[in-house]
């Protein structure tokens, strides 16, 4: 792994995702969920604050022990796990999780696709998939641009993708779409159209 990937990109991560702009987003998704919690891509944490009385314990993963090393720092006194893995294979039981929560997390898994999958097969019948994504954007002219840019921004920005779509993906691994909204925020078009719901595993 190269000295950008392991020194400055954790470091760029976690103040990018920090933003006034980002942070209500945080806030509605990790507020909802509820149980014991398996976040995917748990990064440096910043999600941590947000968990609600609602949950009794939280597992994170991710590929970084760099970010997890960040997140360590905000835990709290809140029941927490930390796992460095893949959200590609999860080492979690079947059907033993209450939510799964992903913000801005399925942009850079390599096989976003199987990672769904694997989250439903950890979900109890009933349980609940909260996420909020950044991906494509409804409008062609601002998709080509994006399918343009997406192999150099992934170059510099940890393998994220510009042009997944998030709806479809979630729908493909049999979690029924039960909330879905879509929007911008400010900023670049290519970067800021946002998928935020609920899906659930019948």
């Amino acid at each position: 792994m190269s000295f950008y990937s392991r020194h400055v990109l954790p470091l760029l991560l976690d103040a990018a995702m920090k933003t006034r702009l980002t942070t209500p987003y945080r806030a509605r998704v990790a507020g909802a969920a509820e149980g014991r919690v398996l976040e995917l891509g748990i990064g440096s944490g910043l999600n941590l604050a947000h968990y609600g009385p609602a949950v009794r314990e939280v597992i994170g993963i991710d590929p970084s022990p760099e970010l997890l090393a960040m997140a360590r720092r905000r835990v709290g006194g809140r029941s927490v796990k930390l796992l460095e893995g893949s959200a590609e294979a999860l080492p979690i039981e079947d059907g033993s999780v209450d939510t799964v929560v992903t913000t801005w997390t399925l942009c850079s898994v390599p096989d976003a696709a199987r990672a769904l999958v694997e989250a439903r097969r950890v979900l109890r019948r009933g349980g609940a998939l909260l996420f909020v994504e950044h991906g494509r954007a409804p409008s062609p002219r601002v998709a080509r641009w994006q399918d343009r840019l997406d192999r150099p921004w992934g170059c510099i920005a940890g393998g994220c993708h510009l042009n997944r779509r998030i709806d479809a993906l979630v729908a493909a691994s049999g979690l029924d779409i039960t909330q879905l909204e879509q929007g911008a925020i400010p900023g670049p078009p290519t970067h800021t159209w946002f998928y935020e719901g609920r899906a659930v595993r019948a």
